[in-house]
Formats: structure tokens, C-alpha cells, sequence
């Protein structure tokens, strides 16, 4: 009988209802985990838990923002309502919002802020405290992005909290390893999904400034994600993986 690498494992993915936070549900799914899988969008939920359930996966759908301190709660236990334990956090959710620094509005600097650090934050305590009461260890992820590491115009707010979530992992490590709870977070270059492919001329534009010669796919991201969800990746902790074709060694400008 085949042992799948994380058949007794039990994950919530925020903000998968497509692109990277889907993917990484899908191979989660493969290797045998049940998943949580999170959207705002419910077409989007619907349609993603569909699609991974007619593999013979255990996938629950669950739609909401992954910002509200109540919903992340309902979250975790339905993880452990349903499959009885929760041993994965991927903190997924994000909003990109472009501004000209001079006109950026306090509307706006509180969306990103809310969503990119609030969600990922409180996403990560709630699955923490479950998981310190399990006493079995854990993983958590957070999505950061190259541009925690390379200034791009018009980002200045997203960025913060991208680089921001690098930092919250690196702390992180000295409240959670007492619990063998590793943290990390992925950071992302430029990637081929729904919402970037809208622009035309993305992948023509990302394939030349990438020096691998393409820009990222979300097979790359999610691939990623399985490593440092494994038991591979037990002992390393407080660090942000850069998947991005290798943008940030050379970081041609995008003009």
C-alpha cells in the first residue's frame, strides 16, 4: 500500500481559489493531505473544491475573509471538526494595490496592510495555538513576494507587508520552535496566474527581464510550498525562499 508523504496531514490555504493558493491546495491534495481551502470569491471556492474532490481528494471548501479574526477561527475548527486535527497553515491571502506614493489614500494603505499582515498574522496565532495544543509540531507558510527585496514604483505599501512577513517569520522563530512549529515564508517573482495574464503583454515582458528565461509558473510556487511543508524541511525555520527565476540577483528594472 502506497504512504503518501502527507496523508495524516490537515491544512488551511487562504485566498486559493485560484493561482498559487490553488495549486498548492491541489498538490497538498496529491500527497494526501485534507485541505482547507479558502476563498472571498465563492464561484471561485466552488469550482476549485469541485475540481480537487473528483480526484478522491478530502478538500472543504470555506468562503471568507481571511482578514476576519472570527472567520480565521471558524476556519481552524473546521480543520479539526472535520478532519480532526490541523498541522498546516499556508497564509495565502493577499491584495496588490498600485499607488503613487503622493496620492496614496488611507483607505487603501489599511486594505493592504489588513489583508497582507493582519490575515497572515492572526491566520498564523490561531493555527499555532491549535497546533501547541495538539503537541505534535506543525508548518506555517507565509506568501511574501520579490518585492520585499527589490523597490518597484507605485508598490510602496504592498511591499512593506511583503517584507514585513519575512520579518514576522524570522521572530516567529523564537515563540514557536519551543513547539516544533517551523515557519517560513515564500517569496515570489513574477508568476503566470489568472490575474496576471490578464495583462497582454505580461509573459512577453517576464520573459525577458527573468534570466531563466520565463517567468514563474504556480507549479513553481506550490513546489516550493511542498518542500518546506515536509518532513524534509523540519529544521529549517525563520527563512523566506525567493522563487523567481533568479530576478533578484540581477534585478533588471521593469520600465
Amino acid at each position: 500500500m502506497t504512504v503518501l508523504p502527507f496523508q495524516n496531514d490537515v491544512a488551511i490555504v487562504t485566498g486559493a481559489g485560484s493561482g498559487i493558493g490553488r495549486e498548492i491546495c491541489r498538490q497538498l491534495c496529491q500527497r494526501g493531505a485534507a485541505v482547507i481551502l479558502n476563498d472571498v470569491d465563492a464561484g471561485l471556492v466552488e469550482t476549485a473544491v469541485s475540481e480537487i474532490q473528483a480526484t478522491g481528494a478530502r478538500c472543504t471548501g470555506m468562503v471568507g475573509d481571511a482578514s476576519d479574526h472570527g472567520f480565521i477561527q471558524r476556519m481552524v475548527e473546521t480543520a479539526v471538526n472535520s478532519y480532526g486535527r490541523l498541522t498546516m497553515a499556508v497564509a495565502n491571502a493577499g491584495i496588490t494595490k498600485f499607488g503613487d506614493f503622493f496620492e496614496f489614500t488611507p483607505e487603501s494603505f489599511d486594505l493592504v496592510v489588513r489583508l497582507n499582515l493582519g490575515a497572515s498574522f492572526f491566520l498564523a496565532q490561531a493555527a499555532a495555538r491549535q497546533m501547541r495544543k495538539q503537541g505534535q509540531g506543525g508548518r506555517i507558510i507565509f506568501m511574501s513576494s520579490v518585492t520585499g527585496h527589490q523597490a518597484h514604483p507605485h508598490l510602496a505599501a504592498y511591499a512593506m507587508t511583503k517584507a514585513g512577513l519575512e520579518m514576522l517569520a524570522r521572530n516567529l522563530v523564537l515563540e514557536l520552535s519551543p513547539y516544533r512549529i517551523t515557519v517560513n515564508a515564500i517569496a515570489p517573482g513574477a508568476t503566470l496566474t489568472e490575474r496576471t495574464l490578464e495583462d497582454s503583454n505580461y509573459e512577453q515582458t517576464w520573459t525577458a527581464l527573468t534570466p531563466m528565461g520565463r517567468p514563474g509558473r504556480v507549479t513553481d510556487v506550490a513546489s516550493a510550498a511542498m518542500f518546506l511543508l515536509s518532513r524534509e524541511a523540519e529544521h529549517i525555520t525563520g527563512q523566506a525562499l525567493v522563487v523567481d527565476g533568479g530576478w533578484t540577483a540581477v534585478s533588471p528594472y521593469l520600465g
